[in-house]
């Protein structure tokens, strides 16, 4: 499940199912809320919609969400979430060992990937944990900031990294790439039809996601 915006007014959130390929939910909204996407899926389990997994990107809060469904962080968002700090070529070692590190996620197991990131933390701690001086305030502050921004996440996202290994029976996707690639193509369609009304961009929108 995702959500994708038109402009800064309204987007539209869509829970979608990998394994028929359609929408089970396409809503117009302002903003991305967690709240919204608990009630879409609870809305979905009254209909008695079997859910089985979810997956979805780092959104603060979203992952800890669903405690009684199987929740997959997308691995690629979490690399974009890496390259998006450290930028695509890092100037120190501990932050291209790290970006390295993070590009190996979608071909690692949990066990190696957890082992690996270890292992990183044992030989840059030193480097992670320097602090600077604020010669005017005297108060200090860690001096990679931007390093440990993009280690925390992959600590702090780690129990839903590799929830597609350990449920392996429902054949977790470990990223929303089917989801954004219907993004993608749905975009492109609605350019075809510039000038269109937001009424009309939605009602083209959801005929769409109602075909595989």
């Amino acid at each position: 499940m995702d959500t994708t915006y038109f402009g800064r007014k309204w987007g539209v959130m869509v829970l979608y199912d990998a394994i028929s390929k359609r929408a089970l939910s396409v809503l117009e909204v302002k903003n991305e809320t967690i709240e919204r996407y608990r009630q879409e899926v609870a809305a979905l389990q009254e209909r008695g919609i079997e859910i089985q997994s979810i997956i979805c990107d780092g959104k603060s809060g979203l992952l800890g969400s669903f405690p009684d469904i199987p929740v997959q962080m997308c691995q690629f968002h979490q690399i974009k979430i890496i390259v998006r700090h450290l930028t695509r070529k890092p100037k120190s070692l501990a932050a291209q060992a790290q970006r390295a590190l993070s590009l190996t996620l979608m071909e690692s197991t949990q066990a190696a990937f957890e082992a690996a990131l270890k292992r990183w933390y044992e030989q840059y701690a030193a480097f992670l944990n320097e602090r600077s001086v604020n010669e005017e305030t005297g108060h200090s502050h860690y001096t990679h900031k931007r390093l440990r921004t993009a280690y925390n996440s992959l600590k702090r996202h780690l129990p839903w990294l590799f929830t597609c290994e350990r449920f392996p029976n429902l054949g977790i996707p470990n990223t929303t790439n089917l989801l954004e690639g219907k993004f993608s193509e749905m975009k492109q369609l609605l350019r075809c039809h510039r000038g269109l009304k937001k009424e009309s961009k939605l009602l083209f929108i959801k005929d769409y996601f109602s075909k595989k």
